[in-house]
């Protein structure tokens, strides 16, 4: 039983990381006008082209590096400092890549392995923990970006329909197969 709640904590990690967040901000990033991925909304906030480099950065730290081994090149510091770069289409597609990466690295884990600890950004951490610390750190960006693209472009993305009371999944149909 152990074994199959590990197996199914990993293939929902990677649906997530590999499908349902990745659909949401490409259609966010497809709605976009070309010069908003760039603009901070208010002083001290970060673009969706921040967050983009940001997770970027993360995903490859915390599960290429520190759970596949890769060498740790992150500088996250530029991450945030950035206030030009390039186009939306292009960091997305930087962000699926290193998204491939992980999927790859997520793929090969055992569930025994889910246990093991490693050393991301000086802590000791579980696999488990790493993987859940960038799923969630994922999820959380993702729906900063989607509310500065409510914003920045009312009503251009909607992921749900109300259908008498319950949320019916609109996102899904965006799936590129």
């Amino acid at each position: 039983m152990t074994d199959r709640i590990a197996a199914a904590f990993i293939e929902q990690s990677r649906w997530l990381l590999g499908t349902e967040y990745p659909t949401k901000l490409r259609a966010c990033l497809t709605a976009l006008p070309p010069d908003a991925p760039w603009r901070r909304l208010a002083p001290g906030t970060n673009s969706i082209g921040n967050l983009l480099l940001h997770l970027r950065g993360n995903v490859r730290q915390w599960i290429v590096s520190g759970v596949g081994g890769a060498p740790d090149t992150r500088d996250r510091d530029s991450e945030f400092a950035a206030d030009q770069g390039p186009p939306a289409a292009e960091l997305f597609a930087r962000l699926e890549s290193v998204l491939a990466e992980a999927d790859a690295v997520l793929a090969r884990l055992t569930p025994g392995e889910l246990l093991e600890t490693r050393t991301i950004q000086a802590r000791e951490v579980s696999v488990l923990e790493a993987v859940y610390h960038v799923t969630e750190h994922f999820g959380m960006h993702t729906g900063q970006i989607i509310l500065m693209t409510k914003m920045l472009a009312p009503g251009a993305i909607r992921f749900y329909d109300d259908a008498g009371g319950l949320a019916t999944e609109r996102w899904r149909d965006l799936i590129e197969r």
